[in-house]
């Protein structure tokens, strides 16, 4: 039940952040006006009236930076649903969908693939409910067997449904990063902590299977084993009853004989249906 609540926990982080991508761009300065007296900038007024009350439309301002220096690198990051990256002019961060990021051919993609990572959450939210309700009754036999087979067959479903969402989006960033606007293209990028996350979850996913179908064939196992030593014990029972004390008595009858030997009859206990006496000489 623990890995299974941690998978869930990894996919639902995973598909509700925006880092499943990071990286940084090419960003030009801004200019000298947004940060007057900055690196690299001269900051001179045309007026003779003196101090504030010069005209700021009468400024000048000059900057000398030439080649990569007027560039930056601003840095990014991108998810499912959105891609953020710094505001140079401000504090904070400025974000638009995705979905206006990627050719318009590759949308019925990214759809699938959301589709896809919210259905491996369902399945593993259903894998979840299953063990918790067998946790909280505390039920053995058959149920159990039938629990650990459903738990392993939804938990591989959903591993494989991530593993496909996964795959999905990693071509649809990697055609963005090629053939998306030029305001937008990356110039360094890796994978982020959202992307370990739902690869994360995909491995628990995994893991939790085999260890359902593991109890699942050594419950089976043991279960049989029991049943057959069940019957084989009513078995034994019916075919060989045990004697009760009050009827184990024996009778012994004597009869003259040829040579004055004597013909002792014996009467033990014997099953119900033998019929006759037990006669020695």
């Amino acid at each position: 039940l623990l890995p299974v609540c941690l998978a869930l926990a990894f996919s639902l982080a995973a598909l509700g952040s925006s880092h499943w991508c990071e990286g940084t761009r090419r960003v030009a300065k801004p200019l000298c006006q947004d940060h007057p007296g900055g690196l690299g900038c001269i900051h001179l007024n045309r007026g003779h009236g003196g101090g504030r009350r010069d005209d700021e439309s009468q400024a000048v301002q000059y900057i000398w930076e030439t080649g990569d220096d007027r560039f930056i690198q601003s840095r990014f990051h991108v998810g499912l649903w959105q891609s953020c990256e710094e505001n140079l002019g401000s504090a904070g961060e400025k974000c638009r969908s995705f979905q206006s990021i990627i050719p318009a051919e590759e949308h019925g993609l990214l759809w699938l693939s959301i589709g896809a990572e919210i259905l491996n959450i369902l399945l593993v939210l259903t894998s979840a409910v299953l063990l918790g309700s067998g946790v909280s009754s505390q039920s053995a036999g058959f149920r159990w067997l039938k629990v650990d087979a459903s738990v392993a067959i939804l938990t591989v479903l959903a591993g494989l449904l991530g593993m496909v969402a996964h795959m999905m989006y990693t071509t649809i960033f990697q055609i963005a990063v090629n053939l998306g606007p030029e305001d937008w293209k990356p110039q360094t990028w890796d994978y982020g902590w959202s992307y370990c996350l739902a690869w994360g979850s995909f491995a628990l996913c995994m893991a939790v299977s085999v260890m359902a179908v593991n109890r699942y064939t050594a419950a089976r196992l043991e279960f049989i084993k029991k049943q057959r030593v069940r019957k084989g014990s009513k078995h034994s029972q019916h075919k060989f009853p045990e004697p009760k004390a009050s009827e184990s008595v024996r009778e012994m009858e004597a009869a003259p004989g040829p040579a004055g030997h004597a013909l002792v009859s014996a009467s033990e206990h014997l099953p119900p249906n033998a019929p006759g006496k037990v006669s020695m000489c």
